[in-house]
C-alpha cells in the first residue's frame, strides 16, 4: 500500500538522515556539473508542424535566400536633433556602423541604408531603410537558422552597439527575433523576493526559524536539481526561454507547499508525544500521500500539453514537470531527513516566534488546547460551522461571484505581445518605437510570402499586384526570385503592428482570399510566413486544441480523485469547482492585460493580448495545483468521516484542521507568483498574475466557502460509490483500503457503497 511504503520511506530517511542529505548533495553537485559541461541555452522556436507558416519556411529554405534564419535590426538616429542621414557626417557614421555589423561572426548579410539614399541627396530613398525625413535608418541583419547560433551572437551584437555608441554621433537601438530567442529570461530577483516572502510567512505560521528554514531549504535543493536538469535538457533540444522562469515559479510554489503540508503533520505528531523519527515517518505516510497524488496530477496535467502538437510547448511542459517531480521526491526523502536532523526542536517556538504567532493566531482565529498541545483552529471551526448551517446562500453567492469574474473570458484575444509592450528601459522597446515612428507600425512585423510558380510566371505577377492592393498591406519590398528553383519571396509590411488583431485578420485574408484568387486553380502555390504569421498560427493551433486538452485533463483528474477517495460526487465536485476558479483567473487576466484595469500596479505600460500558449499552460498548471489543496483538504475530511461516520462533523473538523495550513500555503504561493508579476516581460507577468489570482481564489472562495457548502448539501452521498464500481477500482498503490489506516495508526475505514 502507498501509505505503508511512504511510512517506511519517511522513517528510514529520518533515521539515516545524514546519508540522505549527503546523497542529495552529491546528486545536486553532479547535476550542476553536468549542466555546466553539457547544458545548453534556452531558445525559442515558435513553430509547429502542418502550419501554413511552416510551409512558407520550407519554400524559403529551398530557395536559399537566407530569410529562413534569425534576424536582428539596428535602428539609428543622429544625436544632433537637426541632422539627418542626408547629411554627409551622419551618412558616414551610418556606413561605418553597417560595415562593423557585417563583420560580426555568423552574420550572412546586412542591408545598406546609406547606399539606399538617392545619390542626388534629396529625400528620395529606396528599400524602406531610411525614413522619408531622413531622421531614422534601419540596418537589417541576417543570420543563419537558430540551430547554428547561440547567445554569444547576441552578446557580440550588443557589445558592438555599446562600443559604437561611444564612438559615433548616433543613438543606437536594437531589436529583432535574435533578442527574443537568446535574451536571458528575467526571474532571478523575483525568485529572491518570493523566497523572502515565503520565509516570513513560514516564520509567522510556525514561530520557529528552524521550522521556517526547512521548507525553504528543501525547495532550494529541489529547484537547484530541477533547473540544472532542465539546462542539461536544453543541450539536446530547444527548451523555450520561459521554461526556467515558469519552472522556478511553479517549483518554489509547490516545493514549499508540499514541505509545509508534511511539516505541519510532523509537528502534530511531535505534540502527541511521538519521537522525531516516528513522527517524520507518520507525517510522510499521511500528508505525503496527498503530496504524491497532487504532484502526479500536476505532472500529468502539464505533460498533457503534448495534445496541442506544438513542439516548444511539449518540451516546455517536460522541463517544468522535471522540476515538479524533483520537488515531490524531495518532499518524501530529503524533508524527512531534515525533520530527523532537527529533532524535537520543531515542536517548540522561540520567544520572538511565540510573540509573533500570538498576533498571527489572533488573525487566523486559533487557540491552543493545553490538554493535547495541538493547535485547533477555533475561528476556522466557527466559520466552517456557520457556512455549513447556511449552505445554499453561500454556495449560490460564491458561485455567482466566480461566474461574474469569468465573464471577461468572452473577450479573450490571444496573440503575442511585441516589443512595443516592453518597458522603455529595454533597447528592443526603443528600437520598436523608432521604427514605428519612421516607417509605420507594420514595419516591426513584416510578413514573408513564399511562392512557387511551378511554370506559371503570370501567377507571380498577379500575386504581387493582389497583395499590394490589399488594404491591410502598407508596402511590398522588391520580389526576390531564386533562379535555380524559381521560388519567389515577397517581404510585405502590414499597416498595423504585429500584436494588433487587424494584422491577424490581414494574414487570414491573404491566405483565404487574396492568394488563392491571384494564383488561381493552376499548379502555382503560395504561403504566408514570417514571425508574425508563425505566432498567429501557433495561437490558432493552441486555441483549436484547447477544448480537447481541457477534456483530457478533466477526465484524468476525475479518475485519479475517484481512485483516491473512492467516491463519484467528490471528484465531480472538485473538477467543477476547479473550473470555476481557473475561469475567474482567466477573466481577471483579460481585464488586466487586455482592458488595462490595474495594469500600472504590475508595471504594464500598454494593453496586450493574452500570449497564445499561456491559457493552455495555465490550465495545466492551475488544475494540478488546485488539486494540491483539494487532495490535502479532502484527505483530512475523509479521515474524519471514516473515524466518526458523521458527514457534518467530518466537514467542520477536516476543513478547520487544514484551513491554517492551506491559508499559509496559499499565501506563500501567492507571494511567490506575484513576485514574478512585476517582471519586465509581459509573458512572465501573465504567468505570475494568473497563477497568483487562481491560487488566491481557490484557497479562499473555493476551499473555505464552496467546498464546505456543497459537501453539506450533498451529505452522506459525498462518499457514495456503486458497489460494482467499488469492486472494479484497484486497492493497490493508487487506490486506498483499510490497511492504509492500519499502517498509519488511523481508525478503521468504513465505506459508503451502494449495497
Amino acid at each position: 500500500m502507498l501509505s505503508k511504503a511512504l511510512l517506511r520511506l519517511g522513517t528510514s530517511a529520518a533515521r539515516h538522515r545524514w546519508r540522505v542529505i549527503a546523497a542529495w548533495l552529491v546528486a545536486a553537485t553532479l547535476v550542476v556539473l553536468a549542466a555546466v559541461a553539457f547544458g545548453g541555452r534556452t531558445a525559442d522556436s515558435m513553430t509547429a508542424p502542418g502550419l501554413d507558416s511552416g510551409r512558407a519556411a520550407e519554400l524559403i529554405e529551398r530557395a536559399g535566400t537566407g530569410q529562413e534564419g534569425m534576424t536582428a535590426q539596428v535602428v539609428v538616429t543622429p544625436l544632433d536633433g537637426g541632422a539627418t542621414f542626408f547629411d554627409e557626417g551622419a551618412r558616414t557614421a551610418l556606413t561605418r556602423l553597417q560595415t562593423e555589423v557585417k563583420r560580426l561572426p555568423h552574420v550572412l548579410d546586412t542591408s545598406d541604408p546609406a547606399g539606399a539614399l538617392d545619390p542626388g541627396g534629396d529625400t528620395a530613398v529606396r528599400g524602406g531603410l531610411v525614413s522619408a525625413d531622413g531622421r531614422i535608418a534601419v540596418v537589417r541583419v541576417q543570420y543563419p537558422d537558430q540551430s547554428r547560433l547561440s547567445a554569444e551572437d547576441l552578446d557580440a551584437l550588443v557589445g558592438l552597439g555599446d562600443r559604437l555608441r561611444a564612438e559615433l554621433p548616433l543613438r543606437i537601438e536594437m531589436g529583432g527575433n535574435l533578442f527574443y530567442a537568446f535574451s536571458d529570461a528575467d526571474g532571478g530577483a523575483s525568485e529572491l523576493i518570493g523566497l523572502l516572502a515565503a520565509a516570513a510567512i513560514l516564520f509567522l505560521a510556525f514561530g520557529s526559524l528552524v521550522a521556517a528554514a526547512l521548507p525553504i531549504g528543501m525547495a532550494v535543493f529541489g529547484l537547484t536539481v530541477g533547473v540544472a536538469t532542465m539546462t542539461v535538457l536544453a543541450g539536446v533540444t530547444d527548451v523555450p526561454t520561459f521554461a526556467p522562469v515558469l519552472g522556478s515559479m511553479v517549483g518554489l510554489g509547490v516545493g514549499i507547499d508540499y514541505a509545509l503540508f508534511v511539516l505541519a503533520r510532523h509537528r502534530e505528531y511531535l505534540a502527541c508525544g511521538l519521537d522525531p523519527q516516528a513522527a517524520a515517518g507518520r507525517a510522510v505516510a499521511t500528508a505525503g500521500r496527498p503530496v504524491v497524488f497532487a504532484g502526479g496530477t500536476v505532472v500529468v496535467s502539464i505533460l498533457g500539453l503534448a495534445v496541442a502538437n506544438v513542439p516548444f510547448m511539449t518540451v516546455g511542459g517536460v522541463a517544468v514537470s522535471i522540476v515538479v517531480l524533483t520537488m515531490v521526491l524531495a518532499s518524501v526523502t530529503l524533508l524527512p531527513a531534515f525533520l530527523g536532523a532537527a529533532g524535537a526542536r520543531l515542536g517548540r517556538a522561540g520567544r520572538i516566534g511565540r510573540a509573533l504567532r500570538a498576533g498571527w493566531s489572533g488573525l487566523l482565529g486559533r487557540r491552543r488546547d493545553t490538554a493535547t498541545g495541538a493547535a485547533h483552529a477555533a475561528g476556522w471551526r466557527r466559520w466552517i460551522g456557520h457556512v455549513s448551517r447556511h449552505p445554499v446562500p453561500y454556495a449560490v453567492g460564491a458561485a455567482g461571484l466566480l461566474l461574474t469574474a469569468t465573464l471577461p473570458v468572452l473577450g479573450l484575444r490571444v496573440g503575442l505581445p511585441d516589443d512595443g509592450s516592453l518597458p522603455h528601459s529595454r533597447t528592443e522597446r526603443r528600437a520598436y518605437d523608432l521604427v514605428a515612428e519612421g516607417f509605420g507600425p507594420g514595419t516591426n512585423g513584416p510578413l514573408v510570402i513564399a511562392a512557387d510558380p511551378n511554370g506559371d510566371p503570370a501567377a507571380l505577377e498577379r500575386l504581387v499586384g493582389a497583395v499590394a492592393a490589399d488594404p491591410g498591406i502598407a508596402s511590398v519590398a522588391p520580389t526576390h526570385i531564386d533562379r535555380a528553383t524559381g521560388i519567389a519571396t515577397l517581404v510585405v509590411f502590414p499597416t498595423t503592428s504585429p500584436q494588433d488583431k487587424a494584422t491577424a485578420d490581414t494574414i487570414a485574408r491573404l491566405r483565404t482570399d487574396v492568394l488563392p484568387t491571384a494564383i488561381g486553380p493552376g499548379p502555382a502555390r503560395a504561403h504566408v510566413g514570417g514571425a508574425a504569421a508563425s505566432l498567429s498560427d501557433v495561437g490558432q493551433r493552441t486555441s483549436q486544441r484547447l477544448p480537447v486538452f481541457v477534456a483530457a485533463v478533466l477526465a484524468m483528474s476525475f479518475l485519479l480523485l475517484m481512485l483516491v477517495f473512492r467516491s463519484i460526487l467528490v471528484p465531480l465536485k472538485a473538477v467543477l469547482l476547479n473550473l470555476l476558479s481557473i475561469g475567474a483567473a482567466y477573466g481577471i487576466m483579460v481585464a488586466v492585460f487586455q482592458w488595462g484595469w490595474g495594469g500600472a500596479l504590475i508595471g504594464l505600460e500598454a494593453t496586450v493580448p493574452i500570449v497564445s500558449f499561456i491559457p493552455m499552460f495555465l490550465f495545466a498548471i492551475l488544475f494540478g495545483l488546485s488539486m494540491d489543496y483539494e487532495v490535502f483538504l479532502l484527505s483530512r475530511v475523509r479521515e474524519e468521516y471514516l473515524r466518526t461516520g458523521d458527514n457534518g462533523t467530518a466537514i467542520v473538523e477536516g476543513v478547520s484542521r487544514t484551513a491554517r495550513i492551506i491559508t499559509s500555503a496559499a499565501l506563500i504561493m501567492v507571494a511567490v507568483f506575484l513576485s514574478f508579476a512585476v517582471a519586465e516581460d509581459p509573458s512572465t507577468k501573465m504567468f505570475g498574475l494568473g497563477l497568483a489570482t487562481a491560487i488566491f481564489i481557490d484557497a479562499t472562495v473555493v476551499r473555505m466557502v464552496l467546498v464546505p457548502a456543497t459537501m453539506t448539501l450533498l451529505g452522506r452521498t459525498n462518499w457514495w460509490l456503486p458497489k460494482w464500481l467499488d469492486r472494479m477500482l484497484p486497492r493497490g498503490p493508487v487506490g486506498t483500503d483499510d490497511t492504509d489506516a492500519e499502517s498509519t495508526g488511523e481508525a478503521p475505514r468504513p465505506r459508503l457503497v451502494d449495497r
